[in-house]
């Protein structure tokens, strides 16, 4: 069996999977090829991400393009993601074989968008026309199902997906006990940790003004903040602003792998972002790390990856005082921290990680291909905690705080 990945470029968010994919492939006597359809962008290059040396089973299509067309339109199952033109797989939608999409959300900044004549065509062409084909959706994100159920796309073919980074392994035990920020006077104290580009809707400004809320309530905590990009003035005048130079430190850059390093000794991550991120991969990366996450739940990965009060905390979108009192429990609860962070990194290394997705998707493929596709239509999504190529639920955008939270009151602490 072949398995033909198309992908705009390939990036460590990738890499691990991809590696899997190749490993087990080889191991099985089959083959994997990734095809690059563009060269990276420099913003990214800036923040780290390109590759020291391509890997072996990487080819770019603007390099090879004759090549690159035959593995798409040969391959048994072709994996097309993070890539807009249809033109890499016209021929192969044409002759029906069978295609798995990965898609983040459509309506990342409002559902509403849905109603446009203009979108719909383009949505009918590129997806609801093929609802009889053997075409099928990796969800890259709890809300991809329900924006698809709104163009009547893939019902019943729709899967679990995300990102999967680097997963590392660790003895959770001493994981746990190198965490925390240590003073110059030798206290250790809570660490809080926001790392992203500063742009609107990642909303680093709500890291600052957590850290305003703690210190207003006489809390003892260091928060770094790492990254960059066209909110970095205001927020240097924020912290300023608020007087957080004590409390809070601006490391800009970071390379992904010193990035993780921080997340390794952090107690809390905040994440912050809103409806227009679309998985998310801080996530993984920090319930890897064993921290206590607190994210907003407009962000893709939360309902797949978070269960509220169990691997995480989990705050109504734009609701900036559950944001200040779920950090400040934190803070106060060492317990709890600790808790949470081992919970969120077996969530990571036990069914969120790459070896399992690859292995995953290599099952959904053997059964994609010998099954008839009107199978899945009468599938039940799994109910509780979901792996990678389960079929997914279609929740509702209104109802899913109430589905991640799971029926659990919210605790705010007014102290």
């Amino acid at each position: 069996m072949r398995i033909t990945f198309v992908s705009n470029y390939i990036n460590h968010h990738q890499i691990p999977f991809c590696d899997a994919m190749n490993r087990l492939a080889e191991q099985a006597g089959d083959c994997f090829v990734f095809v690059q359809t563009m060269p990276m962008e420099q913003e990214r290059i800036r923040m780290g991400w390109q590759l020291a040396q391509m890997p072996e089973y990487v080819h770019c299509f603007y390099e090879e393009e004759d090549l690159c067309r035959k593995w798409i339109l040969d391959s048994e199952v072709v994996l097309f993601g993070g890539c807009d033109d249809e033109s890499y797989i016209g021929e192969r939608l044409r002759r029906r074989r069978p295609i798995i999409r990965i898609s983040e959300r459509l309506y990342k900044t409002g559902q509403w968008k849905a109603v446009s004549p203009r979108g719909l065509r383009k949505k009918y062409m590129d997806h609801t026309r093929y609802r009889k084909a053997p075409v099928y959706l990796l969800c890259a994100g709890g809300y991809v199902p329900s924006d698809f159920h709104l163009i009547r796309a893939y019902a019943g073919r729709m899967f679990c997906w995300g990102y999967f980074p680097e997963t590392r392994h660790y003895e959770p035990e001493s994981l746990l006990e190198g965490k925390g920020y240590r003073e110059e006077n030798g206290d250790r104290v809570p660490y809080l940790l926001w790392a992203g580009r500063m742009i609107d809707w990642k909303h680093p400004e709500l890291a600052l003004e957590t850290a305003a809320y703690l210190k207003a309530q006489g809390l003892s905590f260091h928060m770094d903040v790492i990254g960059g990009g066209d909110m970095e003035d205001a927020m240097r005048e924020l912290w300023r602003r608020y007087g957080l130079e004590k409390q809070v430190s601006f490391l800009g850059f970071q390379t992904p792998q010193q990035v993780r390093g921080y997340m390794e000794r952090a107690d809390i991550q905040l994440f912050t972002s809103d409806r227009q991120e679309g998985w998310g991969a801080v996530a993984n990366e920090a319930m890897n790390s064993g921290c206590a996450l607190v994210a907003d739940h407009m962000i893709g990965a939360v309902p797949y990856l978070i269960r509220h009060g169990e691997n995480g905390m989990v705050y109504r979108d734009g609701d900036r005082q559950e944001l200040f009192c779920r950090a400040a429990e934190l803070v106060r609860d060492p317990a709890l921290r600790r808790r949470l962070g081992l919970a969120a990194y077996r969530t990571i290394t036990e069914r969120w990680n790459a070896e399992g997705a690859a292995e995953r998707m290599r099952a959904l493929c053997r059964e994609l291909l010998l099954v008839d596709p009107a199978k899945w239509c009468s599938e039940e999504p799994p109910v509780g905690a979901l792996s990678p190529c389960d079929p997914t639920p279609v929740i509702p955008e209104r109802k899913m705080f109430s589905y991640i939270i799971g029926g659990k009151r919210t605790r705010r602490d007014t102290r």
